[in-house]
């Protein structure tokens, strides 16, 4: 199959790679490049760099719905149309375009969590099990009907970033079965439930502050949803205070939220509006990730002390 590939980051590379195994990648679309680090040196995007390690044609425009760049993939005459995360969304003069469609790998078990950032939302909001959707591109975002599923558990240390390299790879396997059975004719094509979704917003650095008066069990899971980006900090002393790894203690003192209300030589532990949490790294404002063990012998932290 003739199969053009859409997608930017390094979640959608493994998912490339499958498809140059099984199929003829005529080319990829990814975002343009963009400055990096504290040269602002431009950087490839992850996709750009697997393209051209296989020599496959890489188009970089800043917007695909212009009337040139839609000409340019009708010439390319392309089978199916494959999008990972690319950033941008497809207007229906693209839509319709492929033989067999454009096919989008998402992050989530459809209909829940359509939009940016479904994988650290289903860890900040408690779910038990996540997973890999493809389903056929349609107008609005993530409404298309559904093709497969791939289901994952979430573990009770999950985070944002084990849970991002463990559902990478699973997108690989799943469009190749699902290219395989829409070009027999055998794939399902299940409409999604509007009622069942909801939408996990971008994320962005402000989200990541920690409201102590919110219970200890939603600020751990808030905590590993954010490791490694935008992280969840505090401030300690007038300065941020980034918290890598908690565990939710028991706890029914009456002190204010965000008080350390117990200190050992390993950790300390903050109250929160039901329970505490038990902080076991942290980073400080301008210092490298440490375990709180190693941050207590710097720092001089006691009990009563408040953060916030």
């Amino acid at each position: 199959m003739r199969v053009l590939f859409m997608g930017t980051p390094e979640f959608a590379v493994p998912t490339l790679e499958a498809l140059i195994q099984e199929h003829e990648v005529i080319g990829v679309y990814t975002q343009p490049d963009k400055p990096k680090g504290r040269g602002k040196a431009m950087a490839f995007p992850p996709v750009k760099e697997k393209a051209l390690e296989h020599n496959i044609p890489v188009f970089q425009p800043a917007k695909v719905r212009v009337p040139e760049v839609v000409a340019e993939i009708e010439a390319m005459n392309p089978d199916a149309i494959v999008v990972v995360a690319f950033g941008q969304i497809l207007p229906e003069s693209i839509l319709n375009i492929p033989k067999y469609g454009c096919i989008n790998v998402h992050a989530s078990l459809l209909p829940k969590y359509r939009g940016a950032a479904p994988m650290q939302w289903a860890i900040i909001d408690g779910e038990k099990e996540t997973g890999i959707t493809t389903m056929y591109m349609a107008k609005g975002l993530d409404t298309g009907d559904m093709i497969l599923k791939a289901v994952t558990p979430i573990g009770p240390k999950e985070t944002g970033e084990t849970l991002h390299d463990r559902m990478s790879v699973m997108g690989g396997p799943l469009i190749i079965e699902t290219l395989k059975q829409i070009e027999a004719g055998t794939a399902p094509r299940t409409p999604q439930d509007d009622s069942l979704s909801c939408y996990a917003a971008m994320l962005d650095k402000e989200l990541g502050c920690i409201d102590w008066k919110k219970d200890a069990a939603s600020i751990e899971r808030l905590i590993r949803g954010l490791n490694s980006w935008p992280s969840a900090y505090t401030f300690w002393n007038e300065k941020t205070l980034k918290i890598w790894d908690s565990e939710v203690v028991e706890y029914s003192g009456e002190e204010e939220c965000g008080t350390v209300v117990v200190k050992d030589k390993f950790s300390f532990t903050v109250k929160c509006g039901e329970h505490a949490l038990k902080i076991l790294e942290v980073q400080l404002q301008g210092k490298k990730r440490m375990t709180a063990q190693a941050f207590l012998v710097g720092n001089q932290v006691e009990t009563g002390m408040r953060l916030g």
